[in-house]
């Protein structure tokens, strides 16, 4: 691996960083924020700005990457990103311990939305929109966004693309992967904007509006409210999020086809086809499930199962209600849901709806050669066959997720207070959820964690958002063989 040319990179994303912080502080001046908020920002953004500089004088040179050091810049990149964001979280007085803003921090790159503080109605707006802007940036991806805005990264920008987009498939919309990068970044813009004015058309201000769109569109989850969206109590409101959360979570190439005129893209899409059904039958079973044993009225129940339904399927993780209190059927809907995640390509994590809906084909194929051992029956993905390698890369991935999420759910029970806290975290965490049940339920936080249970934690949230090779793959002694 070159770890100098990984580095160099590194330090342009922590240019990018410094100016966001810096942005912060203007919103924290806005809002006549305590001074130490205010200096916190100011403090934090000098300090990542100058760390960036040294980083790139002492690593300037010839940048040519391979599929490797794509990904050391993506796995060291957001291990970078995340303890310089952790600093305007110290540094404000916001938190106190570094493993708790470290915690925040990662959760708000990899759209996970697993939080630590409380009461945030106190916390100061600059410090608020700095944690809805790491959800935004690391939505879409704050190191693709750097392959769209620095041209001369074209040259490695294939390898930092491939390790950090979420999903089997890395869709090239245009020959050059720069120019893919800027289609996507101006897509994933240009829904942001849409949301943004249509929350703020509900009576939402220009701070809530940006903050829960940051929160949506990253499918992370970060509100500034304790009671998160419930706190609005709006049906136009929540309608508008389900929307924007339904569209975060799928193929964001196919927002880019719709956009250019072909509106079908989305029928002929079998992985969508399947997200979608899944959305349905599954909201429609949580708001029948908790019609008369939670909520007496029937638009009551189809509007918090909609809500949240469709907030765990896309990894979302905002709540309208405390779905600790639904049935034990619509809390096993939800951990399934939590699983399989929304579609690839999306801004969502879990192990996405195309991954489960092969795995699903390949065990009816396995049924049917049982049957009919002479057949030739081929794994199909809509109309096209899946190469072997395709199918099996597949299957490998569900099983490692299954591994991991065993071997951290029992490396957990030694940190929370009971077997739904362990494996809810674990789920929330490396599916990039955020809330949990029980002690990490909707209405709860991780506070309570010893330092110990957040940094495991905070790294299952590092192998859930880059899709567990890219971390994995670093593990192996090969990788660091030139």
């Amino acid at each position: 691996m070159n770890i100098k040319a990984v580095f160099h990179l590194i330090s342009y994303l922590l240019l990018v960083l410094a100016l966001a912080i810096g942005v912060c502080w203007f919103v924290s001046h806005h809002f006549s924020d305590p001074l130490e908020s205010q200096l916190g920002l100011a403090v934090s953004a000098g300090i990542v700005a100058l760390i960036a500089a040294m980083l790139w004088f002492f690593t300037n040179g010839p940048v040519d990457l391979s599929r490797r050091d794509g990904f050391g810049i993506v796995t060291f990149g957001w291990v970078a990103a995340s303890l310089a964001g952790a600093l305007p979280y110290l540094l404000s007085g916001t938190i106190s311990d570094p493993a708790s803003a470290v915690f925040e921090t990662m959760s708000g790159f990899t759209t996970t939305g697993a939080s630590v503080l409380t009461n945030l109605e106190t916390i100061p707006k600059g410090i608020l929109f700095w944690r809805g802007l790491t959800q935004w940036f690391g939505g879409m991806g704050v190191l693709v966004l750097c392959v769209a805005i620095l041209p001369f990264l074209g040259v490695g920008g294939m390898q930092i693309y491939r390790a950090e987009m979420p999903g089997p498939s890395k869709d090239r919309l245009t020959p050059r992967i720069t120019s893919t990068a800027k289609l996507l970044w101006g897509v994933y813009a240009l829904l942001t904007v849409l949301e943004v004015g249509l929350l703020m058309l509900g009576g939402m201000d220009w701070f809530d509006s940006f903050c829960h769109t940051f929160a949506t569109m990253s499918t992370g989850g970060f509100s500034t409210r304790t009671a998160s969206v419930a706190a609005f109590n709006s049906v136009y409101i929540e309608t508008v999020i389900i929307i924007f959360m339904f569209l975060a979570g799928m193929n964001f190439a196919l927002h880019f086809r719709a956009l250019r005129g072909d509106v079908t893209c989305f029928l002929h899409d079998s992985e969508f086809r399947f997200y979608f059904a899944v959305w349905v039958i599954s909201c429609l079973f949580l708001s029948w499930n908790v019609w008369g044993s939670v909520y007496p009225s029937f638009a009551h129940s189809l509007r918090a199962g909609f809500f949240q339904g469709t907030s765990i399927m896309t990894t979302t993780g905002f709540a309208t209600e405390d779905s600790d209190l639904w049935p034990a059927a619509s809390k096993v809907m939800l951990l399934i849901l939590m699983c399989v995640g929304a579609s690839a390509g999306s801004t969502a994590g879990g192990i996405k709806a195309v991954r489960v809906f092969v795995v699903l084909k390949l065990i009816l194929r396995e049924i049917r050669l049982f049957l009919q051992p002479q057949a030739v029956i081929k794994v199909k993905l809509g109309r096209q066959p899946l190469d072997r390698d395709v199918v099996f890369n597949i299957v490998a991935f569900f099983v490692i997720f299954i591994l991991l999420l065993v071997t951290f759910f029992f490396i957990m029970t030694a940190f929370t207070p009971d077997l739904m806290t362990a494996f809810s975290s674990v789920a929330a965490t490396l599916g990039n959820i955020g809330p949990g049940f029980s002690a990490v339920g909707t209405s709860q936080t991780y506070a309570f964690l010893s330092p110990t249970g957040k940094v495991i934690l905070t790294f299952c949230m590092l192998l859930g958002r880059l899709e567990l090779y890219t971390v994995l793959v670093l593990l192996m002694p090969s990788c660091w063989r030139r």
